[in-house]
């Protein structure tokens, strides 16, 4: 579409004004449908400058609005907390899913020498440890660093 070296001044302008109007387009789909409160920060400022030119009356040159694009800021963010709280809450969901599985395992009558050979009881151990393990505070701060679980359409912003 754009190749100046070919195109008059006139054509050139019009390839930049069609890049911009499906840019905006494109950003606006995301405030119609609601996707943009799922957005990391500085994806959010993106899309909102593609859309409206601004984010929170700042252009993206805006200091303020390059700062987003670190690794210190996402990391810091509400939206990155969120996540790895949400991580936190499924490992614990399944561990207590994998103990409650475990336990009617080794319930189950004629089983014993199944539950024996498979040393159900070691395993029902570690799952107990590994609960206790993820549910703890420490458990959420080693998680730092990671991607966390996506919270979409699970009471996000609730």
């Amino acid at each position: 579409m754009l190749q100046p070296e070919t195109q008059d001044m006139a054509c050139f302008v019009d390839g930049i004004e069609n890049i911009c109007q499906a840019m905006e387009k494109s950003a606006k789909l995301y405030f119609d449908d609601g996707i943009i409160n799922d957005a990391c920060p500085p994806l959010k400022a993106v899309l909102h400058v593609m859309a409206y030119g601004h984010y929170n009356g700042k252009s993206i040159k805006d200091p303020e609005i390059r700062a987003l694009f670190t690794r210190e800021s996402l990391l810091s963010s509400k939206w990155y907390k969120d996540r790895l709280l949400k991580k936190q809450s499924v490992d614990v969901a399944l561990w207590k899913r994998n103990i409650k599985y475990l336990e009617e395992f080794a319930s189950r009558p004629g089983y014993d020498s199944v539950v024996s050979r498979l040393d159900i009881a070691g395993r029902l151990d570690h799952a107990k440890k590994e609960l206790e393990k993820v549910s703890k505070d420490e458990y959420l701060n080693s998680l730092v660093g990671t991607l966390g679980a996506d919270p979409i359409h699970d009471g996000y912003d609730e």
